[in-house]
């Protein structure tokens, strides 16, 4: 099936650790997005900025958040997705939601843990991937630091077909490594023979950490389809899956990769 895909990126400002604020605010933007749209990407941690306050601000999958996603991807009628704080069996998660219209969801927890700022002291590591399916694309989903670790996003060799085709990053990634954020997004699209969409928050923090977005869409050859720097935006792409087909056949790369296996995933 070579259905397009159409997918929102908003690039905001966050109000630092103010769910309140912040749902209002997004609700408004989603509100306001004219064009017709299927998937709407909101940054990493949306409802608090990248907080290491799990304790203070963290929820359970039945609060006011996941409560907001589910009500306004049914009233929307689109698939509603990013990241926040989940607490669940005494653990903390930067736990990103895919929120269907019919209320049905999944879930990824962020593997890796930015460490340099104690992420890893404060939340506990997830240990799959979540491959989300529509319209017959395939949607490997992930966050933020996971971007520098390019074995968890690789297209697996030897299978039939690939695994996924399209590669999406939550993110709050700081102006001061902007050029590592746009460089690996981009190779991770090229190596991967894949979109990949990259959506980042602007403004500064409570650190007064400052995020300059830098949200892109990348398509398969690593061309880059959209981006902004600095402002707040609400951009809206449609994909084309017969343009990546045609690409993968083409240039058949990907079979020439190797296989591999990831050990130690923190599974018990």
């Amino acid at each position: 099936m070579n259905h397009p895909l159409t997918i929102t990126v908003i690039q905001t400002d966050l109000h630092w650790e103010d769910k309140k604020a912040n749902l209002s605010m997004l609700e408004e933007k989603i509100n306001g997005i004219k064009q017709k749209t299927e998937i709407v990407l909101l940054p990493e941690m949306f409802s608090t900025g990248f907080s290491m306050q799990p304790e203070r601000l963290a929820e359970s999958m039945e609060e006011e958040t996941v409560q907001w996603m589910k009500q306004l991807a049914a009233r929307k009628k689109i698939i509603l997705c990013g990241s926040l704080i989940i607490k669940e069996g005494g653990h903390f998660y930067n736990r990103l939601i895919w929120m269907l219209p019919d209320g049905g969801y999944g879930y990824y927890d962020k593997r890796h843990l930015f460490a340099y700022a104690g992420e890893d002291k404060h939340y506990a590591p997830g240990s799959k991937r979540l491959i989300a399916s529509v319209k017959g694309w395939r949607i490997n989903l992930l966050v933020c630091y996971d971007l520098r670790f390019p074995v968890w996003a690789r297209q697996q060799a030897g299978t039939e077909g690939q695994e996924y085709d399209l590669l999406v990053y939550v993110a709050n990634w700081p102006e001061r490594r902007s050029l590592a954020w746009k460089t690996l997004l981009q190779a991770r699209a090229i190596e991967n023979q894949c979109y990949v969409v990259g959506v980042n928050r602007v403004g500064n923090d409570g650190h007064d950490i400052h995020y300059s977005g830098d949200s892109m869409i990348i398509d398969p050859m690593g061309e880059i389809l959209y981006t902004r720097n600095e402002d707040e935006d609400i951009y809206t792409a449609t994909l084309d899956k017969t343009h990546l087909q045609a690409t993968r056949e083409k240039l058949p790369f990907l079979k020439d990769g190797d296989e591999f296996m990831i050990l130690n995933n923190g599974e018990e």
